[in-house]
This record gives C-alpha cells, sequence and structure tokens, in this order.
C-alpha cells in the first residue's frame, strides 16, 4: 500500500510538472508572437465621445450613408436611416418578422402588406434604404423635425419613442461616413485571413455609391479619385467595410489608417485628390 501510494504520489508530480511546463511554452509562444486578443469593433467620434457598432452593424450603416450620400440627402437623413436600422434590426439585414409584423424584413423590418415591396425586395439592402429614403424625403420638413417624429412618419411603429435612444448612434456614424467628420470612424479588427479582392471593392463601391468616378486597380490597391466630404465618405466606408473586403490601409487627404497593430489614423504622406484602399495580399 505505502509503494502503491508513493507511485501515486509520483505520477502526480510529474503530471503538474508536465502541464506546468506546457503552460509556460504556451504563454512563451503567445509572448513572442504578441498576439493579444483583439475584440472587433467599430467606433465613431461624437462631441469628443465614441459611439461603437459590431463590424457587420457598422458595414450596413456605411451602405446606408453612402446612398443617401449618392442620392444627395444631407447627414440628417442618414442619421434617421441608421437609427431607424438599429431601432428596427439592429442594423442587421433579418429575415424573420414578429408577432407585431409577422412579414417585416431587411434593414428596417419593412412590410410586405403595407406596400413595401416584396419579400425578395425587402431582403436587398439597397431596395430596403432607397424605398426608406423614398418615403421620408415625402415628409414636410424631415430634417429639422425630431429622429422619433420622422422616422414614425415613415415607419409607423407601435414604439415611435424607441427611435430617439439611437440618435447619438446614428450622428456620430452619420457624420463620419458622409464625410462631414474627418478621421473619426475607426474599426479594431484582427489580421486578414485571406487576401483582399479588388474586383470585389470596386463591385461594392459601385452597389453603394452607384456609377463610381475612375478607379483604378493595381495589384491589391484601389484609388478613387475624390476630395472634400466625398473623398473623407468613401476613405471612411473602406474602414467600416475593412473587415469583409479584407482592407488593411487607407490613404486620404494627408491622412492614412492603419490595421495592422490596429494603429487607427495618423498623418501621412498621400496622394492628392485620391483615396487610397490597400488590400491584404495574397499568402
Amino acid at each position: 500500500m505505502a509503494m502503491a501510494r508513493t507511485v501515486r504520489r509520483t505520477l502526480t508530480v510529474l503530471v503538474a510538472l508536465v502541464l506546468a511546463g506546457l503552460g509556460v511554452y504556451i504563454a512563451s509562444i503567445v509572448l513572442n508572437r504578441n498576439d493579444a486578443p483583439v475584440v472587433e469593433g467599430c467606433t465613431a467620434l461624437l462631441d469628443g465621445q465614441k459611439v461603437s457598432l459590431a463590424t457587420d452593424q457598422a458595414a450596413n450603416a456605411s451602405l446606408i450613408t453612402a446612398i443617401a450620400v449618392r442620392r444627395g440627402l444631407p447627414a440628417r437623413a442618414a442619421t434617421i436611416a441608421i437609427a431607424t436600422s438599429m431601432q428596427e434590426a439592429k442594423l442587421r439585414n433579418i429575415n424573420y418578422g414578429d408577432h407585431a409584423g409577422p412579414d417585416s424584413r431587411g434593414l428596417f423590418q419593412q412590410r410586405t402588406s403595407q406596400g413595401w415591396g416584396t419579400e425578395s425586395q425587402l431582403m436587398d439592402p439597397v431596395y430596403a434604404t432607397n424605398a426608406f429614403y423614398d418615403a421620408l424625403v415625402k415628409v414636410p420638413g424631415y430634417e429639422s423635425l425630431s429622429i422619433t417624429d420622422a422616422a414614425q412618419r415613415v415607419q409607423r411603429s407601435a414604439y415611435p419613442e424607441a427611435y430617439s435612444q439611437h440618435e447619438d448612434l446614428g450622428r456620430g456614424f452619420a457624420s463620419a461616413l458622409t464625410g462631414n467628420s474627418h478621421a473619426s470612424l475607426d474599426c479594431t479588427l484582427r489580421k486578414p485571413d485571406a487576401a483582399g479582392d479588388p474586383a470585389a471593392v470596386r463591385a461594392a463601391l459601385n452597389q453603394a455609391y452607384g456609377t463610381m468616378p475612375p478607379l483604378v486597380v493595381a495589384g491589391g490597391t484601389v484609388t478613387a479619385q475624390a476630395d472634400g466630404p466625398f473623398a473623407w465618405s468613401l476613405a471612411q466606408w473602406a474602414v467600416a467595410n475593412a473587415k469583409g473586403l479584407a482592407v488593411t490601409r487607407v490613404e486620404v487627404d494627408g491622412q492614412a489608417w492603419t490595421r495592422d497593430g490596429n494603429k487607427g489614423w495618423a498623418d501621412a504622406q498621400t496622394q492628392p485628390g485620391v483615396v487610397v484602399i490597400r488590400l491584404a495580399p495574397g499568402q
């Protein structure tokens, strides 16, 4: 019995030493690689404070805002649309309704039974966003209305006061994504797990903004001719879509956003009159 206990103690000590050694080995790898855990997400600055979205929500906010820019609508329209989509669908393209609206679909939970379109149309974010703006611009003086009043006149929700809670979020992202606020949208991201596709970037830009100025594709870089607020709209759209499109760097107007190390925006030497979107290279 004494010998058995001695053997068990010896085995226990050996197992503990092996596990401790394995822990030290794993820790040394992590520390040497400097791979601290990264919580992905996007922020926009509003009056010195940050408002936050998940990366997929930020991408949808960028599409909603780009369509406002495409239509020549003011930033207030994008603010109302983002706040509405956040309340109705958490800024996600939802393919189901609820008890109050079983046929509700899409970014704005619009209903086929209320004449918004077919289910397939409402699940198209571009169609749904344009449908929202089509209704919004028919509201007299919508730019001066509160978020609640403007959104409610379009959506006719059972809970109209709920829209107002997303006003700051809408303002922050709309201001950045319309280009009215410079270097104010940032995304914290892990390293890309695949190479970027310039054709996918070009297609996404054309879908969001319509017919773009000439886009130059060279290797893993997409360059767009733009200046002023439109340049900053494009640049911050690229940041908001960096996760899905494997964007690693965006350059505009003397500033650059860098994904590696999550460095955000900083002064940089850039080409005048263009936005440069750099993508992850192939392995």
